[in-house]
């Protein structure tokens, strides 16, 4: 194994010099750096990353705690925070706490020590109660973590407003029965997509039904079976808003299943944008989130704790939303229609 004095005794310089070098840590002269890096290159050695962090007391990795690691959002959020890392020079420790307290402790424990900084998105728990399992000496970052005040890092997205406007959208086209399929019980994009919904409703003088806010879970399983539930009542939904595009896809799913055609039937939609939702049958309409740059967003504001840069301390960015309307939805059947 090539060590790093092979490097030296090859470059005719002291290990110490080889280690400013390869650790851009101190100064060295231009002659000294390139046959530094020529030998490294010709050794292929490559630095032990256990010994640099002993010496820098850096471990060049960024822990990262999701909710899960399944499905396309969580998916699409670890490539925006992977691609970012990776140009900025750092690893990642990735951990699903699947929105358990025991299972974020644990997750904790096994990060200590091993990471400079932490990304979190856990939308079950407050930001207090993620941070208080954290060394006080760990910068973190937040993502979709409901907060009190202006005590955190945290990165959100307009929940309420994106979903508002998806359900305005909805009642222009003339809907007047709109359900909505909600996100999980507790989770906090969930209950500000179910607070869009409800202003939407209000905005448009269209009386609230409860029979219409049927519960999910985020899954395309549980979008399927609120779907079936909704298309069951003696009078259906003209269109159906689900809290995000895997229960829109689920739903979809229960309506060919039903026989019923979208979106002359019924119209569906969803929230999050996902890459799938443009290659559905019909294509599916969502609120488009800015996935992969929440991650790179986040890779960037950590690393500029991590390296003394400025940066706003206790800074909460939201990033906004946009409507992307694609054939799931359309106007009501016209015995249905609102009359003007």
């Amino acid at each position: 194994m090539v060590t790093i004095k092979d490097v030296a005794k090859r470059a005719g310089v002291s290990v110490a010099t080889v280690s400013r070098v390869l650790n851009r840590s101190g100064p060295a002269s231009p002659g000294a750096t390139n046959r530094i890096e020529e030998a490294a290159a010709a050794l292929r050695y490559v630095p032990h990353g256990g010994a640099r962090s002993l010496i820098t007391s850096k471990t060049h990795t960024i822990g990262v705690l999701l909710p899960d690691l399944y499905g396309e959002f969580y998916s699409e959020v670890t490539r925006g925070i992977d691609q970012t890392a990776q140009q900025l020079g750092y690893h990642l420790l990735l951990s699903g706490s699947h929105n358990g307290k025991p299972e974020i402790e644990a997750a904790m424990r096994a990060m200590r020590g091993r990471t400079d900084g932490l990304i979190a998105m856990s939308p079950h728990l407050d930001a207090a109660t993620l941070v208080e399992n954290l060394p006080a000496s760990i910068p973190v970052v937040l993502l979709s973590c409901p907060v009190r005040g202006d005590d955190y890092q945290v990165i959100s997205i307009e929940n309420a407003a994106g979903a508002e406007e998806m359900v305005s959208h909805l009642a222009i086209l003339g809907h007047e029965r709109i359900a909505i399929i909600m996100g999980a019980d507790g989770n906090y994009d969930a209950a500000e997509r179910l607070r869009g919904y409800r202003s939407a409703l209000k905005r448009h003088h269209l009386s609230p039904d409860t029979s219409l806010e049927v519960p999910g879970d985020f899954t395309e399983a549980s979008g399927h079976r609120a779907a079936a539930d909704l298309l069951a009542m003696a009078s259906p939904p003209t269109a159906i808003f689900c809290a995000n595009d895997s229960m829109a896809i689920g739903a979809l799913s229960a309506m060919r299943d039903a026989g019923f055609r979208v979106p002359d039937d019924i119209s569906v939609v969803g929230f999050d944008d996902i890459p799938l939702a443009l290659y559905m049958n019909p294509p599916l309409s969502s609120v488009h989130v800015p996935i992969i740059e929440m991650g790179e967003r986040a890779v960037r504001r950590l690393v500029s704790v991590l390296t003394g840069e400025p940066v706003a301390e206790h800074r909460h960015e939201c990033l906004p939303t946009r409507l992307v309307v694609r054939a799931s939805c359309g106007h009501p059947p016209k015995h249905q229609r609102r009359t003007q």
